[in-house]
């Protein structure tokens, strides 16, 4: 896991790249790679790489990157972890290659050689990386299915930049700072900036599952290798069929977890009282980590309530032999730790504290690899969504058949008093027949008629026609047939790329740990979306899971409510501004204005919402 950056001016009329803005680059990602880092330059010095490293896999002076051939033709820059490496370098060395180190990387490098884009397909694992061929004078970049791992990237028409941050690229000094309308938008509608936009209109982020060659002539348009909602439109159309679903699922999550643990460093596990995280650590063992570090957090404000997520997770724990570290984080911590959690916050986003105390308590116990059970519910419809957005499409589809009926709906709720009390009530008729629309009413923390009471109304309006949401949530192609199936993508799209995954980089890295998620993996998607239709009961998913250890969880586990995990950030935000308005209805929004400030310029400032309207 590490901190990748470069230039490369690919217009023959371009300056040579400047070394003092690769290095300010690469060093603005320190605590993405502590543990070293590095530069390269070609011959001519038109294309530079820098890295910083976190040491995980190969740990000696022979993994450290940018890493080059041994004919000299081949550079690269890696984020991430390929899982499968070493049987794919077995298979290289079965057909002559030699091997100067014991990394990843090195592997990469050279089936790159051997398969140049075709090797795409062959990876498992979270990666973004930038391969340069001296002899083609191309520049090769890829990013992971899911988008685990972040690739952003600039182009002034002169030359072409990349980096695993935006705030790296800005620290380089030579990219403008302009407003991107859209993904202002983006983060007021979701409490995120979804991709490809970022807050700066010439920082992109290379989308999830693309490659991208970049010439003489510049970046050639990205492609796709590697697709979410094709793997579950697959498997939506070839179901399971047997009936022994505990087993697939078994094999399946067992394979993932035992690739996951890949490492020359102690592998540990963020532990809540849910059933994803817990299954796993039933799964390490099975799997032949006899003893984990098990990290969970605990709240003062949650105490003895069902939000405590401390005494289950010492039982399980102690089911499974594991070495427990339960971790309290106080409100006083919490406004402590809030400007370097801002500074941290690569993106704007809403979410993400959890980890970030999490990923703290981690670094504290010694450890730099954690496994997350992030990712369970996208997969196996752990979500509320999963039932509510087909019955609201069920419901309302045929007034989408009348031109215009939902919005006029949607006006004459909104002068109601029911507007009032739950803004997205007028919102229902306009976007609940179709499931874009209703993942929207679903997930939005604004919806678009609320903009332009939230920031300014030309950059919504602008921010709007150049995000357009509805298409954003759910790009061209074909759609899973199966509700379940499409209600997944969604999550998996949407809700999880843009945030969940998001702030596990950001924050996980501002500690120096890696965050690795065997629920969100490629493979896993594959061998389990044909089981997603067969979930036809709330709760079948986490049953499913809960039963994959050979030591399966208890039943009082499984069967509880869900509580998700989460922090108090209402009770803090309350304490600090003496509000007496809803908790749970200020935590959100407020928390978005706060994000939203540090983030936004003098003139791009919205008012900050009192108690009231952020309830």
């Amino acid at each position: 896991m590490c901190g990748i950056n470069g230039i490369f001016a690919y217009n023959v009329a371009a300056s040579l790249p400047d070394c003092e803005e690769l290095i300010a680059t690469r060093d603005a990602m320190l605590w993405r790679g502590p543990d070293g880092f590095g530069e390269w330059w070609s011959e001519d010095r038109r294309v530079g790489f820098g890295h910083r490293r976190l040491a995980i896999v190969d740990l000696t002076e022979r993994g450290s990157q940018p890493m080059i051939s041994a004919d000299n033709r081949y550079s690269v820059t890696f984020n991430g972890e390929i899982y499968n490496y070493r049987e794919l370098r077995a298979e290289l060395e079965r057909d002559g290659a030699v091997f100067r180190s014991n990394s990843d990387t090195e592997v990469l490098l050279l089936l790159y050689a051997r398969e140049g884009e075709a090797m795409l397909s062959r990876l498992r694992g979270m990666f973004a990386f930038a391969i340069w061929d001296c002899l083609s004078q191309q520049l090769f970049l890829a990013r992971d299915p899911y988008g685990i791992k972040p690739l952003y990237i600039a182009n002034d028409g002169w030359t072409f930049r990349f980096a695993s941050q935006v705030k790296a690229l800005l620290a380089g000094g030579r990219i403008s700072r302009t407003p991107e309308p859209a993904g202002h938008v983006g983060f007021h509608i979701w409490g995120s900036v979804p991709e490809p936009f970022t807050l700066y209109r010439d920082i992109r982020m290379l989308p999830a599952g693309h490659s991208q060659l970049i010439d003489s002539f510049g970046p050639r348009p990205s492609r796709s290798f590697a697709s979410i909602a094709q793997a579950f439109a697959e498997g939506s159309r070839n179901p399971e069929a047997g009936a022994d679903l505990i087993g697939v699922v078994r094999t399946a999550m067992l394979e993932s977890v035992r690739a996951h643990l890949m490492a020359d460093v102690d592998v540990g596990l963020f532990l809540s009282s849910g059933v994803d995280s817990a299954a796993l650590l039933g799964l390490m063992r099975d799997a032949g980590q006899e003893r984990t570090t098990c990290v969970t957090l605990a709240f003062e404000e949650f105490r003895g309530t069902k939000d405590d997520e401390t005494i289950l997770a010492a039982e399980v724990a102690a089911a499974y032999g594991a070495r427990h570290i339960v971790r309290t984080v106080s409100a006083a911590e919490f406004h402590d730790e809030l400007p370097h959690i801002l500074e941290a916050m690569d993106q704007p986003s809403i979410d993400g504290i959890n980890t970030w105390f999490v990923a703290k308590a981690t670094r504290e116990a010694g450890l730099k690899v954690a496994l997350s059970g992030l990712g369970g519910d996208e997969l196996l419809a752990g979500y509320s969504s999963f039932r509510e957005i087909p019955r609201w499409v069920r419901l309302l589809r045929p007034q989408m058949q009348v031109p215009s009926l939902g919005r006029l709906v949607r006006k004459g709720l909104s002068a109601s008093g029911l507007a009032r009390r739950n803004p997205k009530l007028p919102g229902i008729a306009e976007y609940g027949g179709r499931f874009a629309g209703a993942y929207l009413l679903r997930r939005g923390l604004h919806l678009p008629f609320e903009l332009g009471a939230v920031m300014d109304p030309d950059i919504a309006r602008i921010g709007l026609a150049r995000l357009d949401p509805l298409r954003r949530i759910f790009p061209l192609g074909p759609a899973p047939e199966n509700p379940l199936s499409h209600v997944g993508a969604l999550e998996s799209m949407n809700y999880m790329r843009n945030q969940l995954l998001r702030d596990s980089d950001w924050a996980g890295m501002a500690h120096s740990i890696e965050i690795r998620t065997p629920l969100v993996d490629f493979t896993l998607l594959k061998a389990l979306a044909p089981v997603v239709p067969r979930l036809t009961n709330a709760g079948d998913g986490k049953r499913l899971l809960g039963a994959a250890p050979r030591t399966p969880l208890p039943d009082s586990l499984v069967n509880r409510s869900k509580t998700g995990f989460s922090v108090p950030i209402g009770e803090w935000l309350t304490q600090r501004t003496n509000d007496t308005g809803s908790v749970r209805g200020l935590a959100s929004r407020a928390w978005a204005c706060e994000v939203f400030q540090a983030f936004a310029s003098d003139e791009q400032r919205v008012p900050r919402m009192s108690g009231a309207k952020a309830a």
